[in-house]
């Protein structure tokens, strides 16, 4: 079925599916041999780290070098050579092992597609006798039509926000399992494709973080086991995200675990790559009412033989040790943590809040993290994508635009929309988390029509104080501007108050423009779908000056 062939190579020197051919490991760049430096030295100076900027590190920590701070991941040579990564089918390579993302039932109808077709019909057959598998699990079976030797099959998780973390470690264990099988049955090389699916809503990025670092933790305990792990992708966004965390898990050079320092994310796991839970660790406490006392010999009775004595003395050194309060006491008890974050956030509530006073909403509760940014920000988008938000999307209140006048994506918004027909504010929320999330990746562009809007300010500046939150870090970094048109009072003593009160770097992106004619100096008029009463409204504020409004194509051309 299969024919040696070379194979072609594509754009970074990553090979590509070569249809039916077979595609040996010497075809294929090691990850350590390979030249490509996608995340640090493609970089636009005026925006470091620009289109893929990592949402767990503030600007401050971006420009640190972690000087003083230890590696998590320290460069280790012989590692990075046995970690190669290929664009195509992983049952196109030529290895001893490949991994097929299948459901509990390991039928045919939910594996990667077409492996079946490529092995033949007796895979089907062969997983058919072996009684499912668990999810995180896997089992193995021979590979018949496929130029590998074994076919490892593995359950991946069902993503819940909810239980996100039970879904990493579930994850986790699929990418262990599977090394574990390799070595058990004498293989050394094994092709993996990406285990987690859109059928079952989990983030491609925190689940890319996951394996990487998964097969990371394993290697360093059974590198002298393994020679080849291949990481492979079918699509051009996990091709582009393995790029971007491969340097930080695997180093190439002191550089590259220099700059990882600042860009890993705040957990990484445990030793297994497991997601740690500070909460379910075992904490040792010291016993009530121990008093320090010097250690003293008990009175050894004379009854007992010689041999027993010396026994006893250490047994009683052993036991002070081990009660000794400052062994048991633990230095950051995670109880006490929730509880000292429970009461800032009851002080905050209960204290002088000066925005509420002056009608702005309550902006109370404390500050977020980077990391509590980035995992609440990771719930409500794997929330948006498994839920069917068309109702919103009708409304017409956040819709694409096309781009600025220096090529930046634009999304806008039509402040009238939102205040005559937005009801369901947790609905809009994930919705807008949703249209965000592919344009805040890279510097962007918003533009809000504040035409005939209310002046009543709704919603109020803590709901979108917690709209920033969730956003994240990486659109307060991107955001080039917010083109503001029509603004009147009321509006620009809003965005003080949120200069103020909510965030004084977005915000003071803000530029105020007051026709039409002027915006379509940043903005091209053909790169937006602009509401009719914006038009009607822009000619009633500025009685027609300097422009002339085609009331057919609705184009604005300066008046001679």
């Amino acid at each position: 079925m299969y024919r040696a062939g070379s194979a072609t190579t594509n754009r970074g020197g990553l090979p590509t599916d070569s249809g039916d051919s077979v595609v040996t490991l010497d075809q294929v760049p090691r990850w350590s041999d390979s030249e490509f430096r996608y995340l640090y030295e493609n970089e636009d100076p005026a925006f470091p780290n620009s289109y893929f900027p990592d949402p767990l590190t503030s600007a401050s920590e971006g420009e640190s070098s972690g000087n003083g701070m230890v590696s998590r991941f320290p460069v280790d040579h012989e590692i990075n050579s046995k970690i190669y990564l290929w664009r195509g089918n992983p049952w196109n390579l030529e290895v001893d092992a490949v991994v097929n993302s299948t459901n509990e039932n390991l039928d045919e109808a939910h594996s990667s597609p077409g492996l079946h077709a490529a092995a033949g019909p007796g895979l089907a057959e062969e997983c058919a006798t072996l009684g499912g598998c668990r999810t995180g699990m896997a089992k193995v079976t021979n590979a018949y039509d496929l130029p590998a030797r074994r076919v490892i099959h593995t359950v991946g998780p069902k993503y819940a926000v909810k239980y996100h973390t039970a879904a990493e470690n579930a994850l986790s264990h699929c990418y262990r399992s599977c090394l574990e099988l390799l070595i058990e049955n004498g293989l050394q090389s094994i092709a993996m494709g990406c285990i987690y699916t859109e059928a079952k809503n989990y983030p491609r990025e925190p689940a890319a973080h996951v394996a990487i670092r998964t097969v990371r933790r394993f290697l360093e305990k059974q590198k002298d086991r393994i020679h080849t792990v291949v990481f492979c992708t079918t699509t051009t966004t996990d091709t582009e995200i393995y790029k971007r965390l491969l340097p930080l898990y695997f180093p190439r050079d002191k550089q590259e675990e220099a700059i990882a320092i600042s860009k890993l994310p705040a957990d990484v796991g445990d030793e297994n790559g497991e997601t740690v839970i500070d909460e379910r660790k075992i904490r040792i406490k010291p016993l009530p009412n121990l008093k320090k006392t010097s250690p003293r010999i008990p009175q050894i009775s004379n009854d007992l033989p010689v041999s027993d004595i010396g026994m006893a003395r250490k047994n009683s050194s052993y036991l002070d040790s081990y009660l000794d309060p400052a062994f048991m006491s633990i230095i950051k008890d995670p109880d006490q943590r929730r509880r000292e974050q429970w009461e800032k956030a009851a002080q905050a509530r209960s204290g002088f809040n000066f925005a509420k006073v002056l009608g702005y909403g309550d902006l109370g509760g404390p500050p977020l993290s980077a990391a509590e940014e980035y995992s609440l920000h990771s719930r409500y988008l794997a929330k948006a994508n498994s839920l069917n938000l068309s109702e919103i999307a009708e409304m017409k209140i956040v819709y694409r635009g096309g781009v600025d006048s220096e090529g930046r994506p634009v999304m806008v918004v039509v402040g009238a929309h939102f205040l005559l027909r937005c009801l369901d504010l947790e609905r809009f929320v994930l919705y807008v988390i949703k249209e965000f999330e592919p344009l805040i990746q890279k510097p962007y562009t918003i533009v809000y029509f504040h035409s005939a809007a209310s002046l009543q300010i709704q919603p109020d500046l803590g709901w979108m104080k917690r709209l920033q939150q969730i956003l994240g870090r990486k659109h307060q970094r991107n955001l080039h501007a917010i083109y503001v048109l029509h603004p009147n009072f009321g509006l620009k003593a809003a965005i003080f108050a949120m200069q103020l009160f909510v965030d004084n770097v977005v915000w003071k992106k803000v530029v105020y423009v007051d026709r039409l004619l002027q915006l379509f100096r940043y903005v091209p008029r053909e790169q937006l779908t602009i509401p009719d009463f914006v038009f009607q409204h822009d000619l009633e504020v500025n009685g027609g000056k300097g422009v002339i409004v085609d009331p057919r194509t609705k184009y604005v051309y300066q008046r001679p």
